[in-house]
């Protein structure tokens, strides 16, 4: 448990410093507030569940607390197995950089910062987006199972329900 914080805390550390470092990136990243409820968590995995269903998707969908423990999980019948870890990993980036994921693959794509690719945590595929309340963040929605931008379009509107 506490090897994981570190590297989460390594990561987090690390990629606040690239992206307050990037052109084109936010330079007021949100603070942490407290966890994320549970009936947040409920408004937000109902709305991504939604978009999947009406989109016809087959994906996991997992969701972790300010702290990146994971409070919600649930993996549509026929999601692949591996969709899991995926998802989890793209909602404890996103929490852990306070920036949606699409952001580490959209540096190292745009910007030659292919050394992300060595950090522990980083998962530069779209689909994690941080849960902000009242200007903080709460939490984050990790997405899978779809091309990386319908895993993003479903993390967002989970997102966008609070």
């Amino acid at each position: 448990m506490m090897i994981q914080r570190t590297i989460h805390t390594a990561l987090a550390v690390f990629m606040l410093g690239v992206v307050s470092a990037t052109p084109g990136f936010a330079q007021n990243v949100p603070p942490y507030g407290a966890p994320i409820s549970i009936d947040r968590v409920k408004q937000v995995a109902a709305a991504a569940l939604a978009e999947m269903r009406r989109k016809g998707f087959e994906m996991t969908i997992a969701i972790v607390d300010s702290g990146s423990n994971l409070v919600y999980l649930e993996r549509s019948n026929d999601a692949g197995i591996g969709t899991i870890d995926a998802a989890l990993g793209k909602a404890k980036a996103a929490n852990g950089i306070k920036t949606p994921t699409k952001a580490i693959g959209d540096m190292i794509l745009h910007n030659n910062q292919s050394n992300l690719l060595a950090v522990p945590g980083a998962f530069p595929v779209e689909g994690g987006v941080p849960l902000v309340v009242d200007g903080q963040v709460v939490g984050a929605i990790g997405v899978s199972g779809g091309m990386p931008t319908d895993d993003g379009a479903i993390a967002n509107a989970g997102a966008k329900a609070l």
